[in-house]
């Protein structure tokens, strides 16, 4: 009888496997079949929970250095969500104002564009410490002999220092033009709103006035509903619970582009009215802005500056202050290391601007324009019922003063 073997495998959910080899004696009419090889995985749970994380070194001083730049970056994404307001009288003359240079400075540590520099500012001041502490070292002979200065010749920069002022400048340039963009496109979006409502409220008729209503408090919703749709982390069940009733704000969260869905219901509610043709077909040619609106806003929001140009401005940056203490040491000395903050500190915050304002809309007080609107529809329809009263009024004067013959009492 001749002995066989069988190998079993075990493996953890940790990723750790071992092996065991079992001689095991088969019964002598299983002697003519061939030999098999089983393999047998078992997932020990029990004991992947005793295994201590982030043991490995490596992953602690990555979480340990990634400290301060997540510290920054929470505050600058708390800054983007932060609401904006419009300017009005006040603030045009405090902003006009010649103490501005001061409160700015003072106000420096709450600055969001500030607080994000502080990882790159920090890394490249430290490598300029180090840079002038070889230096001091080999050239105090604290070194063996064999270690070189570090030292460049500052041509190369020269030659070099146009281009990455042209490239910040145009990188800059590209971001506002999409701050622009997205302005405009709000601007349109608000005055087709006003206008459509104003519309509305002129040409519907009393036969009409619980769909004109609602009519209205659709046209309102439509802004927020925008607005919700670009901005990240806002909610729209909370912005429109006010604006439209329990069922149509259903239908609206259940839709997948829920300011599209809002045009429906515009739609909709316009084919409901006893207008003749003329008058739907003018209302309706205001909905075109809403899709204008639509479209530019999304392709702001997907569409960034393309990629390579500004990972081209990024790595410019880098690679211009990693070299930028052994280009200044023949010059500077020590004095590389406050050179090498002031100059990334200026330049890292034009590209941090140009990056901050490549998405508009967290830049634009939408909450407030939206709001604005509501405010503005919601007193046009109060004040349409005093309107009609004080016309009709001076109609019945008007004809009172008149004899029946049509000339004018004596």
């Amino acid at each position: 009888m001749t002995n066989s073997r069988t190998l079993f495998t075990i493996q953890s959910s940790t990723n750790a496997s071992f092996s065991s080899h079992f001689t095991l004696k088969k019964p002598s009419q299983l002697q003519q079949k061939p030999f098999k090889k089983l393999t047998f995985n078992v997932l020990c749970s029990s004991q992947s929970s005793k295994t201590p994380q982030n043991s490995n070194p490596i992953s602690t001083l990555v979480s340990i250095i990634r400290v301060i730049p997540d510290w920054a970056d929470k505050i600058q994404e708390g800054g983007m969500r932060k609401k904006r307001s419009l300017y009005n009288h006040e603030t045009w003359v405090q902003h006009r104002s010649s103490l501005r240079h001061v409160r700015h400075l003072f106000s420096s540590f709450n600055s969001r564009v500030i607080l994000s520099l502080i990882p790159p500012v920090i890394a490249f001041t430290s490598f300029a410490i180090m840079i002038a502490s070889y230096n001091s070292a080999v050239s105090l002979h604290w070194l063996p002999e064999f270690f070189p200065v570090l030292r460049a010749s500052p041509q190369p920069y020269q030659l070099t220092a146009p281009a990455l002022a042209l490239l910040l400048v145009f990188r800059t340039e590209a971001s506002y033009s999409r701050f622009e963009t997205g302005k405009k496109a709000w601007t349109k979006v608000i005055a087709g709103t006003n206008d459509l409502a104003r519309q509305v409220i002129g040409c519907v008729d009393k036969r009409d006035d619980v769909l004109k209503e609602a009519l209205l408090q659709y046209i309102m919703a439509f802004p927020v509903a925008l607005k919700c749709h670009i901005l990240y982390g806002s909610d729209m069940a909370s912005d429109l619970k006010n604006l439209l009733e329990a069922d149509d704000l259903a239908v609206v969260l259940s839709s997948k582009h829920r300011p599209r869905c809002i045009i429906g219901f515009i739609s909709q509610s316009l084919q409901s009215l006893n207008l003749d043709g003329t008058k739907r077909s003018q209302l309706e040619s205001k909905i075109s802005c809403f899709h204008e609106g639509i479209g530019v806003c999304e392709q702001l929001v997907g569409i960034p500056i393309p990629l390579s140009y500004t990972r081209l401005t990024s790595r410019f940056l880098v690679l211009w202050h990693l070299t930028l203490p052994i280009i200044l040491w023949d010059d500077c000395h020590w004095i590389v290391v406050p050179a090498t903050f002031i100059s990334a500190a200026s330049l890292f915050c034009i590209e941090e601007v140009g990056v901050l304002i490549e998405e508009p809309f967290p830049m634009l007080a939408l909450d407030e324009l939206c709001q604005r609107v509501r405010d503005n529809i919601q007193e046009a329809m109060a004040n349409e019922k005093q309107i009609q009263e004080r016309l009709n009024s001076k109609r019945k004067r008007s004809f009172s003063e008149h004899s029946p013959n049509g000339w004018p009492t004596p």
